[in-house]
């Protein structure tokens, strides 16, 4: 199986680092310093399970050079979805699964306006790992089991080869017939995750330590849930309760990603995670004031460090 990610980023590094190391046929999309970094170190991951590891992948910024694959994990940043979507075209063939291994609710379907419905699968990625340095990839979290299933729902002959072709490369898979309701389920707690820690620059143990704060990320959740209820989604058990006692068991140094590329300077997934529970709640009429408020003081930050209106550079 020819496999193709697109996005050398702490997701897409971490399992194409794996499906590289365990043999496996890996193409690599990437561009500027990561592809540079990439093409002269091989791509390096550190991971006090796994272990530290350097493997040698290909790599390239043109899609068209590798022609069609079989599948591909596609791990760009929320923002850059559509776009994104639109490079990897030569990539896809009939036949060829495209996972989407990304934060937020509606980048399969942005996906989808491209390749096609038929195409897309959904996936939640069962680790947190960020860019250390281009090519560098750190994990923060270790890996549970990760999931994957179709967009709609159900079973399939194709998410089961899908499966088959990840389970050995080091990192377990589960497929889920509730896909539309982990997908949401995720969105919930990563909400809150990258929100709180971006707003307050603290890890989870401290955002619980204090009941302020804690309570600031249980109504992140709330809020969130309350939305996808609204909007029908089937979101499992006691989503937010279960959220809570699992993220006192956590790393107590994890951050969500979205803090590290505030710390950077570099865009944010924020419109795309508590600016959209914002808006997708306006729709369903399910107020949101915590996610506005936390949407609201990060928006100067979305686009990455800028100049404000109306001042010199």
């Amino acid at each position: 199986m020819r496999i193709a990610v697109v996005g050398a980023g702490g997701t897409g590094g971490y399992f194409g680092g794996l499906l590289a190391r365990a043999g496996r046929d890996v193409t690599f999309i990437a561009r500027g310093r990561t592809l540079d970094a990439i093409r002269a170190n091989g791509l390096v991951v550190q991971s006090r399970v796994e272990g530290s590891f350097t493997v040698g992948v290909a790599a390239t910024d043109d899609p068209a050079s590798v022609g069609s694959v079989d599948l591909i994990l596609f791990c760009v940043k929320t923002y850059a979805t559509s776009d994104a979507a639109m490079a990897i075209r030569p990539l896809v063939s009939e036949g060829t699964a495209i996972v989407s291994v990304q934060n937020g609710v509606d980048n399969e379907e942005r996906i989808a306006e491209v390749v096609g419905e038929t195409a897309v699968l959904g996936a939640i990625a069962g680790v947190s790992a960020r860019v250390e340095a281009p090519g560098v990839i750190a994990v923060t979290q270790e890996p549970g089991g990760s999931t994957f299933g179709e967009l709609r729902g159900g079973e399939s002959a194709r998410s089961e080869a899908v499966a088959r072709a990840l389970e050995g490369a080091g990192f377990g898979v589960t497929l889920d017939a509730n896909m539309p309701g982990q997908i949401w389920n995720k969105f919930v707690f990563i909400c809150a995750m990258s929100g709180v820690s971006s707003v307050a620059r603290q890890p989870i143990a401290m955002i619980l330590a204090y009941p302020e704060t804690s309570a600031l990320f249980h109504g992140v959740m709330e809020e969130t849930a309350a939305v996808a209820h609204a909007r029908g989604v089937p979101l499992p058990g006691d989503s937010v309760e279960t959220w809570m006692k699992r993220s006192a068991q956590l790393n107590p140094e994890m951050y969500g990603p979205m803090y590290f590329d505030l710390e950077r300077g570099t865009p944010l997934e924020v419109g795309s995670l508590n600016g959209a529970v914002v808006r997708l709640g306006s729709e369903a009429g399910i107020p949101t004031p915590l996610n506005l408020a936390i949407y609201g003081a990060l928006r100067p930050y979305e686009n990455g460090v800028q100049t404000p209106p109306g001042v010199s550079a």
